[in-house]
């Protein structure tokens, strides 16, 4: 079956270029791609998904700055202990 797909020409290139760094046509490629999209299963869509939530998240907190305060909460839990024993 011939398909029709519009296709940004600067990704277009980029998969020319490979195909032919492997010795592949472009359908060769095509193929592969549409095989690996329809073979995947949900469990594993599911599992990429959380990966990719998982490396967004761990993106975000590389960029947030550090903490003022340098406690751990193992300070915190023994601070807040101090205040719950009797005296």
């Amino acid at each position: 079956m011939k398909v029709t797909a519009d296709i940004p020409d600067e990704l277009y290139r980029r998969v020319k270029a490979k195909a032919a760094t492997q010795g592949r046509a472009v359908r060769e490629v095509t193929e592969a791609l549409y095989s690996a999209y329809v073979e995947t299963t949900d469990a594993e869509s599911r599992i990429r998904d959380g990966e990719a939530w998982l490396e967004r998240w761990l993106e975000l907190s590389r960029r947030m700055p550090p903490p003022v305060d340098s406690s751990t909460a193992r300070d915190h839990l023994d601070q807040a202990r101090g205040r719950l024993d009797p005296a």
